[in-house]
């Protein structure tokens, strides 16, 4: 079966005062129906940037070279009037701000009811029954009164369940989710993670999610993508990659985690050094500079994606690959 979303070589340039910089280099990907797939890395690593991508919302000056195939179509160089018909539509966004995505002038009711006229037509009446409905669906508390209150009278957590609703009013083949739970407490973290997956599973989309919490990714996601300066370093099934962590950055974000138990006093394990601006990106490896494990040739050597053991879906960006495989239990279990 062909999947929904296939991702070819896809390289992105971005114009800055530094010059023209590639942010994104050679993603290779695919995304089939009632599949989820997880994006992580630092900020900065190219997460957010792909799936501005994948909405068409890149920058001005942003050049795209690679294919996106969404359906079967071909997205890379389509008009901004195609891009309109499609997003909000068969591509939806949940966004990482929910204050800055929802338009403050407008009540939650009217901003969730327009992609429903826009794209399907349906009259104000029949817009705004809908619009309550998808609330109700959002579990946002007193739906009904809530659909003439404006953005700045809910809370985070309301905010973010009307993102959502606003996202999934035209019921798209493909949700983009940038990390829709960073500025949540827990409790409302959990309830918006189980939400998004009970609505994946409900409709069979396929899900892109976007994160830095290793433990977010674990309980959402089937399959991930480990991110680093605008490539990726590691993906496979989300189990795999955790069991293995084949990158020496893979691994450093796992012991970087925060963990319960520890003696009080104890400092968080840091990565050193910080993410490379994309105008200074080395000729090879561009984790070198930050890695405990660097040899000369990682400087000059851009590594190639390798298959980790005998699975060809988990496959890690490292030339080191084979040599450090075994050192991977010492930090699964340090």
């Amino acid at each position: 079966m062909t999947p929904l979303l296939q991702v070819r070589n896809l390289v992105v340039h971005l114009p800055t005062s530094r010059g023209t910089v590639q942010a994104l280099r050679g993603l290779d990907f695919d995304l089939a129906r009632g599949d989820t797939l997880g994006l992580i890395g630092e900020s900065g690593c190219g997460k957010s940037l792909t799936a501005l991508a994948l909405m068409g919302l890149l920058p001005t000056g942003a050049a795209v070279t690679g294919s996106i195939r969404f359906d079967g179509r071909e997205l890379v160089g389509q008009s901004e009037a195609n891009w309109c018909r499609l997003r909000g539509d068969r591509i939806a966004m949940v966004f990482q701000e929910p204050m800055t995505a929802l338009n403050p002038l407008h009540t939650i009711g009217r901003q969730i009811a327009e992609p429903l006229r826009l794209h399907r037509g349906l009259s104000a009446t029949a817009a705004r029954a809908e619009a309550l409905r998808l609330l109700e669906r959002v579990q946002l508390p007193q739906a009904r009164q809530r659909l003439d209150a404006y953005a700045h009278q809910l809370s985070g957590g309301q905010r973010q369940r009307v993102v959502i609703a606003v996202a999934l009013a035209c019921g798209p083949d493909l949700l983009v989710a940038d990390e829709p739970t960073t500025a949540l407490d827990v409790t409302i973290q959990r309830e918006v993670l189980a939400l998004i997956r009970e609505l994946v599973a409900e409709s069979h989309m396929a899900l892109l999610f976007i994160s830095h919490d290793l433990g977010v990714v674990a309980q959402t996601v089937r399959r991930l993508m480990v991110m680093y300066a605008g490539s990726v370093v590691e993906s496979g099934d989300t189990q795999g990659v955790f069991a293995r962590l084949a990158h020496p950055y893979t691994r450093a974000l796992f012991a970087a985690r925060p963990r319960l138990g520890l003696p009080r006093g104890s400092r968080l394990a840091t990565i050193p050094g910080l993410v490379p601006e994309l105008a200074d990106l080395p000729t090879g490896c561009a984790f070198a500079e930050r890695c405990g494990h660097v040899r000369d040739a990682c400087r000059s050597t851009w590594p190639v994606l390798t298959d980790v053991g005998a699975d060809s879906k988990h496959q890690a960006r490292c030339i080191r690959l084979h040599e450090l495989d075994g050192a991977a239990a010492d930090v699964r279990h340090g």
